[in-house]
């Protein structure tokens, strides 16, 4: 998340010559700026761990409405971060920067960027789901993720059993194992989902950083500060209710919580890092802009794919829960997601 429409506004003390690589960012508000580190920890670190902890409290009674509202908000945010603020930040970085070589306009990189990510994370998690389920079912993890679900193969029943060999079934978890399921949709994976959060959360740590960074120097600080403490705190509910519903073995408990920590001291740490190179980080110079801009585009990417598969596919097409569910029960998950979707849309008019 970068204000480069506001990219222009950085000049030297002439006013004409765009300030491409010399001097610092802005220092204004500093205090505030140090305030920042600990106020967008909290707001990251109550998101994400808060569906975590509370489903392993045991005084604490949350009704599942409340974690579905978090998980399906927070995938409307995620598709919006990855169309608005990370999409159209890269383009202008890429492509309408002061500060680049016109060459850079003759070809859509940004785009080709994002299109490459979601290629890589396709590729990344074909091979993923080849070679890891075998590792996953090592450490307790057993079940056989066919595409984006899973088999239950149970030999008693006749409406399973249809000559599927049951050797090559237990011998090979990495194999893809064709069985017939009368119903049309399948289960849902601890592995799959383990995947999924796993790239889901990559992809937003990549940007992380950046995110932390420009808030340290921007010149537009107030607007953009608001912003990403809403940003960090819906993102977090997107995280950390999917990593809440992680099903893994007993050893394995410690991962969600430690996936929550992550998000939430990412950006803090860009921020930090921001204040102490404030005097030589400018953030609109042309070393800034093009690496921004890469990371930007891959992230964008990553949360593309992400959204559109994990979130949307495999929540609703995919999930047996889902689609045998009332039609209240889409209606109430589709709205929080197009409300989550639009608050961050429209938080992009600021940031």
């Amino acid at each position: 998340m970068r204000h480069t429409r506001n990219r222009r506004l950085s000049r030297r003390d002439d006013g004409d010559t765009p300030n491409c690589g010399d001097g610092g960012g802005a220092d204004t508000f500093f205090a505030l700026r140090v305030a920042s580190v600990f106020i967008v920890l909290i707001g990251s670190l109550l998101g994400a761990l808060f569906p975590v902890l509370a489903r392993r409290s045991k005084s604490l009674k949350i009704p599942t409405s409340v974690y579905d509202f978090a998980k399906y908000f927070g995938s409307g945010v995620i598709i919006a971060t990855a169309f608005i603020h990370l999409l159209d930040p890269a383009i202008e970085e890429l492509g309408d920067s002061d500060c680049l070589d016109p060459k850079w306009g003759d070809y859509p990189y940004a785009l080709a960027l994002t299109l490459l990510s979601v290629f890589a994370t396709f590729i990344v998690e074909i091979i993923a789901f080849r070679w890891g389920s075998a590792k996953l079912a090592a450490i307790g993890v057993t079940n056989i993720p066919r595409g984006h679900g899973v088999i239950t193969h149970d030999p008693d029943d006749p409406q399973f059993n249809h000559g599927v060999d049951e050797e090559k079934l237990h011998a090979d978890s990495a194999s893809v194992v064709l069985a017939q399921n009368p119903t049309g949709f399948v289960a849902d994976s601890a592995a799959t989902k383990m995947l999924g959060i796993a790239i889901l959360e990559f992809g937003i740590l990549l940007h992380s950083v950046f995110i932390g960074l420009t808030l340290a120097v921007d010149p537009n600080f107030k607007i953009l500060f608001i912003v990403i403490v809403f940003h960090q705190t819906f993102e977090g509910l997107g995280v950390g209710s999917r990593l809440a519903y992680l099903d893994l073995p007993k050893k394995y408990s410690y991962v969600p919580i430690v996936g929550a920590l992550l998000y939430g001291i990412t950006t803090p740490i860009g921020i930090a890092v921001g204040l102490g190179i404030r005097t030589t980080y400018n953030p609109f110079s042309t070393t800034a802009s093009i690496v921004s801009g890469i990371l930007d585009s891959i992230s964008a990417g990553i949360l593309i794919y992400t959204g559109l598969v994990e979130l949307l596919a495999h929540e609703f097409l995919f999930s047996k829960d889902m689609m045998n569910g009332s039609n209240s029960k889409i209606i109430y998950a589709v709205t929080w997601m197009l409300l989550g979707c639009g608050i961050m849309a429209l938080l992009g008019k600021w940031a």
